[in-house]
């Protein structure tokens, strides 16, 4: 009686692993493959390669923002995940690159990433909605490790904290730092802010602002100076008017 359940043990046990890796790969899904697509589109660097992968009604702005970014970081690296679907069905993707770049013989270091609620229809993305956006750019080869702290969204005409601490002491080091809120246009077009520079203490730069009374989108751009570099970092928060929209953020 034993050895027959010994055997019997090891046929389950043999069975399971020819089945477990097939059954894997049939729940794949649609959003997830399509997810594998444009991670692979992203990286071969030429922005053809998103031909079929977008709607033609989207497809020249994309290409246009692709471009932009390949022309200062041509040897970027990016990396698409899916994350938990909206309540109304749309997936939802994080798109993330890191790349370095030169300009005026300086070198730039860039991490960025946005969050995208998207529609996808036989494996081409018909609508986009930007959920998040966030980049933070350092020249120089020092490291400043810092931490960017603010909301991804808030409510209309509310108050909130800005941030930006500097996680390692600095010793004797001095530090310089401002921040403001970019237009639109500036930061659709990724310009490089005017920002009003300051002696800072305490380890970084903390501030309150106030969100607006109509629903909308603030950008906000820090500069850090320091002896080794400088740190700019940017983020998008979405202002809701209705307390229960600010979960889809």
């Amino acid at each position: 009686m034993r050895l027959r359940w010994s055997r019997k043990a090891a046929l389950v046990s043999l069975l399971c692993n020819l089945v477990l890796p097939v059954t894997a790969a049939a729940v794949a899904t649609p959003e997830a493959a399509y997810g594998d697509r444009l991670e692979l589109a992203l990286n071969q660097g030429d922005a053809a390669a998103l031909r079929g992968l977008v709607d033609p009604g989207l497809q020249e702005r994309l290409q246009r923002r692709y471009e932009r970014f390949a022309a200062g970081f041509p040897d970027a690296s990016w990396n698409v995940d899916l994350l938990e679907p909206l309540a109304d069905g749309r997936s939802v993707l994080r798109v993330s690159v890191k790349g370095v770049g030169r300009s005026d013989g300086l070198l730039y270091r860039l991490q960025a990433s946005q969050t995208l609620a998207v529609s996808v229809d036989a494996g081409v993305m018909r609508e986009e909605e930007l959920l998040d956006d966030r980049s933070l750019l350092r020249s120089g080869t020092a490291r400043l490790p810092i931490s960017v702290r603010l909301p991804r969204a808030v409510l209309t005409g509310s108050r909130y904290d800005i941030d930006v601490i500097v996680d390692e002491p600095l010793g004797s080091a001095m530090l310089a730092g401002g921040l403001t809120q970019l237009d639109e246009q500036a930061a659709g077009r990724s310009v490089q802010p005017n920002i009003q520079l300051e002696p800072l203490g305490g380890g970084g730069l903390y501030k309150r602002v106030q969100a607006p009374q109509t629903p909308g989108v603030q950008t906000w751009a820090v500069m850090l100076v320091h002896p080794d570099g400088v740190v700019t970092a940017t983020q998008r928060v979405k202002v809701a008017s209705d307390a229960a929209e600010l979960a889809r953020y």
